[in-house]
């Protein structure tokens, strides 16, 4: 059953303002929503922290708060964020009770601090499985989805050091983290589901819709997120360890796979696969994928029966 484009709201926690948490299937256009909403005045959205289900687990285990900068700072994200240990550990030292919940106010509030702003997100597409969890321990999140053709994210991930091998690869990941989200929104108080489409070609309207989601006034200065756009990407331009060893990604493949965002949004985005995916490659993810991209409004392509 499709889930339209909707907030299901909650009343708990209304004391603090809404945290927008943008998820999503990598290369659907998160980084592109992340720097437009982080250009809002009142709003400071970090790199991507990943590091939430580790903090939660060590917390619930009794770390203090300690041991939870040490966790931090030991995390292969933390050098993009550009803080300073010593005040992240006051702030937590401060706490009383110390709980999960408030050790990530704490980071997002000295991140917020440092840019000068009132109120903080997050971007972090894999957060796409642990909503229910982030949910727990920060009421105040309101998920935004964005979601993108599946085709155009084959294309876009077979480009990047961490795709799959192939379209069909491509297919099942995308197919996969979509409906786990789908079926995680259910149990959501906050949940808006958006498409990439929409915010390319009509980024205000989009943007509006976020605003009124997460409680923030508006401010045109979002459509202009490119111009600040690659002096916030340069913050992450740092050799990068992978996950599971091996050689290190250069800087600058780092910086060129969020190339695009320094540019006004880009129409020609849009339904690349009409023109870069071959047919066969096209009936090979629609007949993974063919069922989602029909409930979620995409045409299917009209490529041979035969070539599946």
């Amino acid at each position: 059953m499709r889930i339209p484009a909707l907030a299901r709201l909650g009343g708990r926690d209304r004391h603090r303002p809404p945290a927008p948490f943008i998820v999503g299937v990598s290369r659907s256009g998160t980084t592109l929503l992340r720097l437009m909403l982080d250009a809002h005045p009142q709003l400071a959205i970090p790199p991507e922290t990943h590091f939430i289900p580790e903090l939660v687990e060590a917390c619930e285990r009794g770390a203090g708060p300690d041991e939870v900068v040490a966790l931090l700072t030991g995390h292969r994200r933390w050098p993009d964020f550009r803080l300073d240990r010593d005040e992240l550990l006051q702030r937590l030292r401060a706490l009383e009770p110390f709980t999960a919940g408030d050790a990530l106010r704490a980071f997002y509030r000295c991140y917020a601090d440092g840019a000068g702003k009132p109120r903080w997100g997050d971007k972090t597409p894999h957060y796409t499985r642990k909503m229910p969890l982030i949910q727990r321990v920060l009421p105040e999140a309101r998920f935004i989805h964005l979601i993108r053709d599946g085709r155009d994210v084959a294309l876009s991930l077979m480009e990047v050091h961490f795709g799959p091998e192939d379209v069909m690869g491509a297919a099942e990941r995308w197919t996969s983290w979509i409906a786990k989200a789908r079926r995680h929104a259910q149990r959501l108080d906050h949940y808006l589901e958006l498409r990439y489409e929409d915010l390319v070609l009509d980024p205000q309207a989009v943007l509006g819709r976020i605003c009124d989601f997460v409680e923030l006034p508006w401010d045109a200065v979002m459509l202009e997120y490119h111009e600040r756009a690659p002096g916030r990407i340069e913050e992450i331009a740092r050799d990068f360890e992978r996950p599971q060893g091996g050689p290190a990604i250069p800087a600058d493949v780092r910086a060129r796979q969020h190339r695009h965002v320094s540019q006004p949004p880009r129409e020609d985005r849009v339904a690349r696969w009409r023109r870069e995916m071959s047919p066969a490659d096209q009936a090979a993810f629609e007949s993974v994928a063919g069922d989602l991209l029909a409930d979620l409004g995409y045409p299917l392509s009209r490529a041979p029966a035969g070539s599946r």
